[in-house]
């Protein structure tokens, strides 16, 4: 969703000067191979330490000058280190409206069983940024998605990421490029634009 929105201009002045994946395998380095985008495996399971780890990744980023990073599908924890280096400037994207169906062990299509489970009537996607906790960092943009009777796992998790996550993760990107999201506290709150569109 990120490339395409690049490619579409509605991400013109932003660019993915690198990509990484914490498992090989991932289509996302199949994706970002084919546009010419520098990509690395970097496994959590490689390193013997959290810090460790840290260092690699904080090694990685700096080397390219990475203004933001996203975590989109990255499973891997990263530490307070990592955390900490890049302080407000990495987000993540999750398959349901947090605090819901969220933290330690709630990634792919588990948040979307849960939901099922609960039997709740709308879940839908969140971006926030990262902090040392799993899902819990200020809350940047959600947006609800209607579940839907007979829905599967499988449905749902597709539904949420047409109608939810592809929207809401570029438009957060976009504007954190613009420089419109303030932080206070818990709260992100975003500024109105200069520019008419």
């Amino acid at each position: 969703a990120i490339i395409d929105r690049i490619e579409d201009g509605y991400l013109k002045d932003c660019s993915i000067v690198t990509v990484v994946s914490s498992r090989p395998g991932a289509y996302a380095l199949e994706r970002t191979k084919k546009h010419g985008i520098p990509c690395e495996v970097i496994s959590r399971k490689s390193y013997s330490s959290i810090d460790d780890y840290d260092k690699v990744l904080i090694e990685h980023f700096t080397k390219y000058n990475a203004g933001l990073i996203v975590m989109a599908g990255f499973l891997s924890m990263v530490g307070t280190m990592f955390v900490n280096t890049f302080k407000n400037r990495i987000i993540n994207i999750h398959p349901s409206l947090i605090p819901s169906f969220c933290g330690k062990g709630y990634y792919g299509i588990i948040p979307h069983q849960k939901a099922l489970e609960y039997g709740v009537k709308i879940t839908g996607a969140t971006v926030h940024f990262v902090d040392e906790e799993y899902d819990s960092g200020p809350i940047i943009l959600q947006k609800a998605v209607q579940v839907k009777d007979g829905d599967t796992p499988e449905t749902l998790q597709r539904r949420v990421m047409e109608e939810a996550e592809w929207l809401i993760l570029p438009e957060a990107i976009k504007l954190f490029c613009e420089g419109r999201l303030i932080i206070e506290g818990r709260k992100v709150k975003i500024k109105e634009s200069d520019i008419c569109d």
